[in-house]
């Protein structure tokens, strides 16, 4: 499955749900540098943009809050 950096627009408020905050990288997870909590994530592609789930919502919010990366959801630690 892609990968697809989180990359918000700077003059808006960071979605992690929304798939427009995202750009598509590749089949390879990206660097993750920075002092953003979310990275990247790995899911199906919808038209070079991340299809996601509510399941992914969820481990993006499990990975966020215990600070560790999970199998589809890369923070910047």
């Amino acid at each position: 499955m892609p990968w697809y950096k989180f990359t918000p627009p700077a003059l808006e408020t960071p979605d992690v749900c929304n798939p427009f905050h995202y750009t598509l990288v590749g089949l390879t997870p990206p660097p993750c540098m920075g002092n953003k909590n979310l990275c990247a994530i790995q899911t199906s592609d919808n038209m070079t943009r991340p299809f996601i789930t509510p399941l992914l919502i969820c481990e993006i919010a499990n990975a966020v809050n215990n600070r560790t990366n999970s199998i589809n959801a890369l923070l910047d630690l």
